[in-house]
């Protein structure tokens, strides 16, 4: 969120006051200044975004329940179907593609999703989820859903617009560029604002630009933790810095294990066997014996149960609740002879693949349920306020009808060598695992120290035409 330095006005000293230590802040102070003023004038406009999309994504799973309140719910009956018969009742209705995975009723006026794959018209991504009244075996509708939390098509068209803005892959860098820089600007505003006398953070009784820059830092502080929290859990999962986490997190031993498919069982490494991506198989008409076992091992609702990829695998049966407390155990079936094969225990998970599945989840919204989508989007609305007032306090320091004064250049001069040095090496170690963030500070401070040289350069000619 761009902001700018004070004038003269709001930093003069004033009595009683507690003075900020001077040795260390004041050379420090113009370098974060700077950053934070142009990182947040120039990421601004991809944050607005994010956090636009954001709050919409957060809201978008109760809008699901209304939208879709036909499919996913039924009215209460007193005898349920075999499982193997809901199964067979959504083949009838239809019978193109493979059925991949079942989601059994997990509540008593819920529905059962079959999910089949392959079907025509339906991405590769994507499957086709049959909805299954579990009293009466009748079909109440078919929708595509997407990815592991179950999105039906209007959480997953936002979901796709917040992610990548509907353009792929190339997309996605929007979202990892705001993600990289989020906490980055986050934290400079943190310091800027902590490192201004206390009594020249007040809000009442402050006017023009004091009083936006009043609102701008109050709302910012508030936010900062959330912001960070958002920056941190968005790039486990994006494109190039998610890339370098996961290799981190395997390389010391933290990668998300699974439960292993193959009928000798033992556990599969990160994102190996049991996903269900790559099914080959229909799911079979005994589908009722191999979720019997896994309740016999304490897995209890919700699950999907996933079919075997090929003639030497097992089916995987694994809870997927996500909110609190999680439930993420698996089992594999054998599916000749019913037995367990494999199992495997969140309780078990390493501690990193714990806190990331924790961090993911409450980044979408799931973990804590309706209150954690309400605090998505207060942050998001935060955020969309202190955009706004960061730009309304650019437009307000300006001066003789400019728009917006520049900070002035070459601020890392007055940072001492002990400080400076560190710093860059820091910055450059981050820059390596967070390219998005990297690769534009260094384009930044390639353009300043340039424009820096040029206006140099210029002024010295004028200077010495003027001396002639």
């Amino acid at each position: 969120m761009p902001t700018a330095p004070s004038t003269t006005t709001d930093e003069s000293p004033q009595s009683g006051a507690p003075a900020p230590s001077r040795r260390t802040w004041s050379p420090l102070r113009p370098l974060v200044l700077r950053l934070h003023f142009y990182a947040g004038l120039l990421v601004a406009p991809f944050l607005l975004v994010a956090a636009a999309t954001g709050f919409l994504y957060a809201a978008s799973f109760q809008a699901e329940k209304i939208v879709y309140a036909h499919e996913l719910t039924v009215p209460v009956g007193d005898h349920t179907l075999t499982l193997s018969q809901q199964v067979a009742a959504a083949r009838k209705a239809h019978p193109g593609g493979t059925v991949s995975a079942v989601r059994p009723s997990a509540e008593t006026d819920a529905t059962t999703r079959v999910l089949i794959s392959g079907v025509p018209g339906v991405g590769a991504d994507h499957t086709l989820a049959v909805f299954v009244d579990p009293y009466t075996g009748k079909v109440r509708g078919n929708l595509e859903q997407y990815g592991s939390t179950g999105a039906l098509p209007l959480r997953t068209w936002i979901d796709g617009l917040h992610a990548n803005l509907q353009l792929g892959d190339n997309g996605r860098l929007y979202s990892e560029l705001a993600a990289s820089w989020l906490w980055v600007i986050a934290g400079g505003g943190l310091v800027l604002w902590f490192g201004r006398r206390r009594s020249q953070r007040k809000v009442r009784g402050t006017t023009g630009r004091r009083r936006t820059l009043g609102l701008h830092g109050t709302v910012g502080v508030w936010a900062a933790a959330g912001f960070i929290f958002l920056s941190a859990t968005g790039l486990t999962w994006s494109t190039y810095a998610g890339a370098n986490i996961d290799t981190l997190r395997t390389s010391l031993g933290q990668a998300t294990p699974s439960v292993s498919a193959a009928t000798g069982g033992e556990h599969a490494g990160h994102a190996g066997a049991g996903t269900g991506e790559a099914t080959a198989r229909d799911i079979a008409l005994d589908v009722d014996k191999i979720l019997a076992a896994a309740r016999a091992k304490g897995l209890g609702d919700p699950v999907e149960i996933v079919a075997p990829a090929d003639a030497d695998s097992a089916y995987v049966v694994k809870q997927i609740r996500r909110s609190w407390p999680e439930k993420q155990d698996s089992v594999a079936v054998d599916p000749a002879t019913g037995k367990v094969t494999d199992e495997l225990r969140f309780a078990d998970y390493p501690l990193l693949a714990k806190l990331t599945r924790w961090g993911i989840d409450a980044h979408t919204g799931v973990l804590f349920g309706l209150v954690n989508q309400i605090a998505l989007m207060a942050l998001a609305l935060s955020l969309i306020l202190l955009i706004v007032w960061g730009y309304r306090m650019w437009w307000q320091r300006g001066r003789a009808s400019a728009f917006g004064r520049p900070i002035p250049r070459g601020a890392w001069q007055q940072v001492p060598p002990q400080i400076l040095v560190p710093a860059m090496a820091a910055v450059a170690v981050l820059g390596y695992f967070v390219p998005l963030l990297g690769i534009p500070l260094a384009v930044f401070i390639a353009l300043d120290v340039l424009l820096g040289e040029i206006a140099y350069w210029k002024g010295k000619r004028t200077h010495g035409g003027q001396a002639a």
